[in-house]
C-alpha cells in the first residue's frame, strides 16, 4: 500500500515513466525503446497526428454509470486498450515478459508476449492464460509450422503475425547509443552499468545468477542463441521471402484467433480479411521499420470502411486517454500501448505496470464524462472535428444542431 501512494505521487502521466526510465536505463537500453529508425519522421508523426483532432463534446448527459469495458476477440476487457508486443523485456526489466504478464492479468487486459523475448512462451502463459503471443516467422516453411503447433500446445488463444518486417530497420539512434545486435561487451557498456547501478544489480545481475545468460526463447520451435552470439543476426534471419501463401498455411493450421499486425494499406487490409485473419493492427511498428511510412491514424479510417466484417486494432503513438479516444473515434476498436508498459515496468516492476494502466484508464474514463459518453461504443467520429493549422474549422450542419 505504501509502495501504491508513491506511485501515485510520483506517476501522474505515463510520460513522467518515460522520465524515470531515462534516468534508471543505461543509454543502449533506453534508446533501444524510445528511438524509432533513420530520421525519426514517423515516430513524431504518430504523436502530433493527435493534436491534428479536437473534440466536440456533448453536455447535459448524465455519466455517473460511464462504462471503460469492450468486448473483443470473444473476451470482455475492463479497459479498450492493451499492451504491445515488445522484444527483449528482460533486459529492461527484471523478468520484463512476467512483469507485464501479470499485470495485464490483473487488470484484465489483453498483453501480446512478443517472439523476440528472453523468456519462454509456456512459462509466460503459465502467468497469464489470456496473453496473445506474436511471432516473427522462421525462414523456412517447417520452422513456421513448428513454431505455431508450440504456441498451440503452450495453450496460446491468439496468434499474432507482424508482418511489417521483412528485412532489419536502419536504427542509426541504437548505434550511436551503444545498443548491437548481437550485444557486444565494452568499456563503453561496461561504463553505463558502472553509473546505473540500480538496473545493473536489480535487473542483469539478478537475471545472470537466477537465470543464467539470457537467450532469445521464442523465435523458433526451440531455444535460441545467447544475447551476446555473434551469430544471433543469422539465427533471427531476414523475412523477405514471407508472402501472403504463409498467412494461408498458418490459418488451417492455427485453430485459434489470428491477428496480422503491421498493416497500412486497405489492398493488404482486404487481403488479409479474405484469408482468414480474425482482426487487423493498423501500426507501422512504433516508427521503428521504414522511416516515413506514414502514421496508422491517417489512414485508420479508411481501413475501417474496407473491412466492417472484423475489429481494427490501433497502434503506435499513443500517450494520453484523449489519444486512445481518438482512434476509438476514427474507428478503431481497441488500441495497444508499447513503450510507456516497459518504461513503467523498467522503473518500478509489476506495480509500476499496474499504476500506467490505472492511469491509462482513469484518463479514459475521465474524458469520457467530459465528453458526455457513458459507454465507448457510443462514441464515433462525430465527436471529432479536424483542425487545420492552429485553428479548429467546425462546420456547423443546421440539421444537427439540434440533434
Amino acid at each position: 500500500m505504501r509502495k501504491q501512494k508513491l506511485l501515485e505521487r510520483q506517476f501522474l502521466c505515463l510520460g513522467d515513466f518515460e522520465k524515470a526510465a531515462k534516468r534508471h536505463l543505461p543509454r543502449p537500453f533506453f534508446e533501444y525503446i524510445a528511438g524509432g529508425a533513420e530520421t525519426n519522421q514517423s515516430l513524431r508523426d504518430n504523436a502530433t497526428v493527435f493534436s491534428e483532432y479536437g473534440f466536440i463534446p456533448r453536455y447535459m448527459v448524465d455519466v455517473r454509470r460511464r462504462d471503460t469495458r469492450v468486448s473483443l476477440l470473444g473476451r470482455k476487457y475492463d479497459a479498450p486498450f492493451g499492451i504491445a508486443p515488445m522484444g527483449i523485456a528482460a533486459l529492461w526489466a527484471y523478468r520484463g515478459d512476467i512483469v507485464l504478464a501479470r499485470g495485464a492479468c490483473r487488470a484484465n487486459i489483453p498483453m501480446i508476449l512478443s517472439g523476440s523475448s528472453l523468456i519462454r512462451l509456456e512459462e509466460v502463459a503459465s502467468e497469464n492464460e489470456d496473453a496473445w503471443f506474436q511471432a516473427y516467422l522462421p525462414g523456412d516453411d517447417e520452422g513456421v509450422i513448428q513454431l505455431v503447433e508450440r504456441a498451440s500446445t503452450a495453450g496460446y488463444r491468439v496468434l499474432v503475425v507482424t508482418v511489417d518486417c521483412p528485412v532489419g530497420a536502419n536504427r542509426e539512434n541504437n548505434v550511436r547509443a551503444g545498443f548491437s545486435t548481437p550485444m557486444r561487451p565494452s568499456l563503453r557498456l561496461a561504463w553505463q552499468g558502472l553509473t546505473h547501478p540500480r538496473w545493473t544489480v536489480g535487473t542483469f545481475l539478478r537475471t545472470l545468477a537466477s537465470h543464467g545468460m539470457p537467450h532469445f526463447e521464442n523465435n523458433h520451435v526451440g531455444r535460441g542463441v545467447p544475447i551476446f552470439s555473434p551469430t544471433l543476426e543469422r539465427d533471427l534471419g531476414e523475412r523477405a521471402h514471407i508472402n501472403w501463401r504463409h498467412l494461408e498455411a498458418i490459418r488451417r493450421l492455427w485453430r485459434g484467433q489470428l491477428v496480422v499486425k503491421g498493416l497500412l494499406d486497405v489492398r493488404d487490409a482486404k487481403t488479409a480479411v479474405s484469408l482468414g485473419a480474425d482482426a487487423i493492427v493498423v501500426s507501422n511498428h512504433g516508427g521503428r521499420q521504414l522511416d516515413g511510412a506514414v502514421s496508422p491514424l491517417r489512414v485508420l479510417p479508411r481501413i475501417v470502411s474496407a473491412c466492417p466484417e472484423i475489429p481494427i486494432i490501433f497502434d503506435s503513438g499513443l500517450r494520453r486517454g484523449s489519444d486512445v479516444l481518438k482512434a476509438l473515434a476514427l474507428g478503431a476498436k481497441f488500441v495497444l500501448l508499447g513503450r510507456p508498459f516497459a518504461y513503467a515496468a523498467s522503473v518500478a516492476g509489476e506495480e509500476g505496470v499496474m499504476r500506467a494502466i490505472q492511469i491509462l484508464k482513469d484518463e479514459v474514463s475521465r474524458n469520457m464524462a467530459l465528453l458526455g459518453l457513458s459507454s465507448l461504443g457510443e462514441l464515433n467520429d462525430s465527436f471529432l472535428e479536424r483542425i487545420h493549422g492552429h485553428d479548429l474549422d467546425v462546420r456547423y450542419n443546421v440539421d444537427n444542431i439540434h440533434a
